[in-house]
């Protein structure tokens, strides 16, 4: 090859990698702008597509400069993700989504496992030339494994208690703390013969034995034990915020698996989504007042004596029509509704909007309370009333609802148990003890909407349904607003 050659090819190889920065740092800008933009409802549609191409444009890149497939293949698998993308976006029940975005997260951090897993195979192979540090390719390979194996396995274990497989049941055993953390310990020490796997070639070369292989595959085994048993003692209540660790966990897994391949892009995803994550599994904590390193240890919430719903309930529950309840609403001046996980499995949003545009043109002020953690993600209420185009500036967080309660008329609970349980602050050893709530109970009248008196996920009792002041509607979430509405139009 001629030198003009040699220059000529040079000055390609630059020119792609050139074009190659400038695309990751479009997409790295769209992911920044992207989390901005979730951070309000009015916005988060256009983030989310934006976050969407900024992804895009990291993958096509990616596999263009790595020579990786061809551009039919990168087409056929653009097909094949919208189709999956858009029976799922039609397909799956809100009620679903806190177990889809557990899977989810599961399948980002089995990636990991399996790219971390396949790129030090490929390391073994003879006459392979390292791109990166060789130290920094295993030392990337061990965290990528156990941080993707915790991941993978502690999703599909959350998936199953969101789904209520009672296989799956909240499980307790002495010295809990001491077997994780040397599940741990012995995640790090199979990591060490990984890296110790590293020798020098009689040229001067790195070489890795593929002795390593065996030893990563015993430390994604005993990472995914860690990560059910990390997340099998939490309870139902709780879920929300094991929801977002896991998906810090993935982001983690998956900047370590960028630098297990050298890829900066994957760093900056992983590291962006894995700070995030931290960030809202803090204020989740906050919001239930759990420490987080019960989460990251597995152990959350007391572990009380049951109490059990015939001592608390037994006569004291007071049962009303929806002809009954509309005459409550008949001089009430403000109306706080409270909704709840009910709410999502009923599909009952529209019709709450419809009771309370029918209440407004009463001159009745009406406003929602969503807790942090009203059912099973982060944000689940938001999403459905903005479904129901109800508008942002009538739903109030828990500090606004909470200041309003002891002025407010009427206080209608949909389908919500744990987040308007009075025990959280009354009780030190119940589960959910020390756990902000929404102060219902301090409204002149509350209107619970419930079909039973069955326990939340919390699986306590709620004296609230016993008090005084509490009239409950037994029946399902939709169809009892729906009468409730006929019933109003009627007095």
């Amino acid at each position: 090859m001629t030198p003009l050659m040699f220059a000529s090819a040079a000055a390609g190889s630059d020119l792609r990698h050139a074009f190659e920065n400038v695309a990751y740092l479009v997409a790295a800008v769209l992911f920044i702008l992207t989390f901005k933009g979730l951070a309000h409802p009015r916005t988060a549609v256009r983030a989310n597509a934006m976050g969407a191409i900024g992804m895009l444009i990291a993958v096509v890149v990616t596999l263009f400069d790595r020579h990786i497939i061809g551009y039919q293949h990168i087409v056929l698998g653009l097909l094949i993700g919208s189709a999956v993308g858009t029976v799922m976006a039609l397909r799956v029940q809100m009620t679903a989504m806190p177990q889809m975005v557990g899977a989810l997260n599961g399948f980002g951090g089995g990636a990991s496992v399996l790219v971390s897993g396949a790129a030090l195979m490929d390391a073994t192979r003879p006459g392979y030339v390292f791109e990166a540090d060789p130290v920094q390719l295993t030392v990337a390979t061990v965290a990528g494994g156990l941080i993707g194996g915790v991941t993978f396995w502690g999703s599909m274990t959350a998936y199953g208690k969101l789904e209520e497989w009672k296989f799956l049941k909240s499980l307790h055993f002495p010295g809990q703390h001491f077997v994780s953390g040397a599940l741990l310990l012995a995640c790090i020490g199979l990591g060490v013969p990984i890296v110790q796997a590293l020798a020098t070639g009689p040229g001067g070369e790195a070489l890795l034995s593929s002795s390593a292989i065996p030893w990563y595959w015993a430390l994604v085994a005993v990472a995914s034990l860690l990560g059910v048993l990390s997340v099998l003692p939490i309870g139902g209540a709780d879920m929300p915020v094991v929801i977002c660790l896991l998906n810090s966990y993935s982001g983690l897994a998956a900047a370590a698996t960028g630098f297990v391949l050298n890829n900066n892009m994957l760093i900056i995803a992983g590291s962006l989504v894995g700070a995030s994550g931290i960030i809202l599994t803090q204020i989740m904590c906050k919001a239930m007042n759990r420490s987080m390193t019960n989460v990251l240890f597995g152990v959350m919430g007391a572990e009380g004596a049951q109490v059990s719903g015939d001592s608390v309930y037994a006569g004291k529950v007071k049962s009303a029509s929806p002809e009954e309840l509309a005459m409550v609403f008949d001089s009430a001046q403000r109306v706080l509704i409270v909704p709840g996980y009910g709410l999502a499995v009923s599909q009952a949003q529209h019709a709450v909007r419809d009771l309370c545009q029918l209440l407004e043109s009463r001159g009745v002020e009406v406003l929602f309370a969503v807790h942090p953690v009203a059912g099973r993600m982060p944000g689940h209420m938001n999403v459905l009333l903005a479904e129901a185009n109800i508008p942002y500036e009538k739903v109030l967080e828990m500090d606004d609802a909470n200041a309003l309660f002891p002025e407010t008329d009427v206080a209608v609970v949909i389908g919500a148990n744990d987040v308007v349980n009075p025990v959280a602050r009354t009780d030190p050893k119940s589960p959910i003890a020390g756990m902000p709530i929404l102060d219902v109970d301090k409204a002149r009248t509350v209107i619970v909407v419930k079909r039973s008196l069955s326990p939340g996920f919390a699986g306590i009792p709620n004296p609230l349904f016993a008090a005084d002041n509490t009239l409950m509607y037994f029946a399902d979430g939709k169809r009892a607003i729906l009468d409730l509405i006929t019933a109003i139009k009627a007095e």
